[in-house]
């Protein structure tokens, strides 16, 4: 996959594509993905998402729910073209990727609490709810590193 997206991006630009930059492309077209197949969910299955909403907070859960499907479809779309438009690429790195590690760290609570409700499910959901929960670390991590 990573040579098929170098190959594009030498056809695109008609030269040599360092490597490092293709890795780059790889990384953005990732989290692009995830982010806007998250933000759809949000609005294709909300109920999934008003679950793990943390009780306590000011509004509805639907509200957060639809909230942060609207702020992943955002980040899709601002990774998507900083990443596609060269003059913009300096502002995946200083804008983008601290806004994607950020909100994956602001929605860590959820996970916690996914983890918390799921304690009592058979042994692969509670599998998964509490793994999710310290993979949420190289998740911000990686997306930290976005445009380099």
């Amino acid at each position: 996959m990573k040579n098929s997206i170098r190959t594009a991006l030498q056809r695109k630009t008609g030269g040599d594509v360092p490597k490092s930059n293709a890795g780059m492309v790889w990384r953005s077209v990732l989290w692009a993905g995830v982010f806007g197949a998250a933000g759809t969910l949000h609005f294709v299955h909300p109920k999934n998402f008003d679950q793990i909403v943390p009780e306590g907070i000011p509004g509805t859960a639907r509200q957060w729910t639809y909230a942060s499907g609207v702020v992943e479809l955002g980040l899709a779309a601002s990774i998507g073209v900083t990443t596609a438009v060269p003059t913009l690429r300096p502002y995946l790195n200083s804008a983008v990727a601290p806004a994607a590690a950020g909100f994956l760290a602001a929605v860590w609570p959820a996970n916690m609490k996914m983890a918390w409700d799921w304690r009592d499910k058979d042994a692969v959901k509670k599998t998964i709810a509490f793994t999710r929960v310290p993979l949420q670390i190289p998740m911000i991590a990686s997306a930290r590193k976005l445009g380099r």
